[in-house]
């Protein structure tokens, strides 16, 4: 699968991944204060942005999609980040190719199964009639009625573009991504890596990785070690930019 990307700066490469429902531009102004010492690339993961959609979705085929992409750029090696699903993405790479891995950072999510929690979302991107939504206002003062989160409705209204004709549409692939959403919840499979060193950053206020995580994160990546970032939700590269790169830096470097 040909993945929609974009890319910054010169030097080791980066590769970034974003979470659901999210796109590359998410991590657009971090992975240019990056660029300052690295080549950085930033993906859309599949059925996500601009990248082609497909009903198969999940961490085996999004792996794979990783896999092309290096060897498309002839990239045999590099650093890889990613957030959330993305996380669980570069993870379940490194435990398929770990030779194809420098270091991994893992920001806010655990390679455990996770309980459902985005039904209200569903629900609400669901109850958009976009064939007959004129303006992006009326489609936020439609969501909002599920979704108070001002930021939340933000995020999620990136992924709408307007059609030629009349009305709007998704970036996403909104029906397979719901379809698989038991994929995305899933944990990741693999054999231990022992020469991977691998940072996880967690949000202070978040609880996507708890301290009991850390037995099952040891197993997998004995390389590794958990940090975090007071004062930040699951969204880290949102709330607190600056300690985030703060923290890459130190870990890559």
């Amino acid at each position: 699968m040909e993945l929609n990307f974009k890319q910054f700066g010169q030097g080791d490469p980066i590769i970034i991944l974003h979470g659901l429902f999210g796109m590359l531009d998410n991590w657009q102004t971090l992975a240019k204060k990056l660029a300052e010492s690295y080549t950085v690339f930033i993906i859309d993961q599949r059925n996500h942005g601009r990248s082609p959609h497909a009903s198969v979705f999940d961490y085996p085929s999004m792996a794979e999609d990783l896999h092309y992409f290096m060897e498309s750029q002839w990239i045999y090696q590099a650093h890889l980040i990613g957030h959330s699903m993305g996380g669980k993405t570069v993870m379940q790479f490194a435990l398929e190719y770990p030779d194809m891995v420098d270091r991994l950072v893992v920001v806010d999510i655990a390679p455990k199964k996770y309980e459902g929690g985005h039904q209200t979302i569903f629900e609400a991107l669901f109850s958009l009639d976009l064939e007959h939504i004129s303006k992006r206002k009326e489609a936020e003062e439609i969501l909002e009625q599920k979704i108070p989160e001002f930021g939340v409705r933000q995020f999620l209204l990136k992924n709408l573009t307007r059609k030629k004709e009349s009305g709007y549409t998704w970036k996403m692939n909104l029906e397979a991504i719901h379809n698989n959403y038991e994929n995305i919840l899933a944990s990741i499979e693999g054999s231990p890596i022992n020469d991977v060193s691998t940072l996880f950053i967690r949000g202070g206020k978040s609880d996507y990785i708890r301290d009991q995580d850390q037995e099952l994160i040891s197993q997998l990546f004995p390389k590794s070690s958990v940090h975090t970032i007071e004062g930040a939700g699951h969204w880290v590269h949102a709330e607190k930019p600056l300690e985030l790169l703060a923290d890459i830096r130190q870990f890559l470097d």
